[in-house]
């Protein structure tokens, strides 16, 4: 346990953070099974809804260093494949 005030105050300021982002990444990973469910579905205009919706999430985590900039653009790239595969 942290013994000086700056030491609590660190560890307050730690465990906030913690939940923070485990409650964005959560939601990131919610937003990309929407659109994984909606490829495998067949369904490819709720499958571009949900790809407009995780996208600008992706983005988001990536400039926050919730991710890294490369794990969002993987993700983008993958999921609009999929997708564009629906259609041939």
């Amino acid at each position: 346990m942290a013994n000086s005030p700056q030491a609590r105050k660190r560890a307050r300021q730690a465990e906030k953070r913690r939940m923070r982002n485990k409650a964005q990444m959560s939601a990131l990973r919610t937003f990309i099974k929407k659109v994984i469910k909606a490829i495998q579905s067949g369904d490819k205009e709720s499958a571009l809804q949900a790809y407009r919706d995780v996208e600008p999430r992706l983005d988001r985590a990536a400039c926050k260093g919730l991710i890294h900039r490369n794990k969002a653009a993987r993700h983008k790239s993958r999921l609009s494949a999929h997708i564009k595969a629906m259609s041939a």
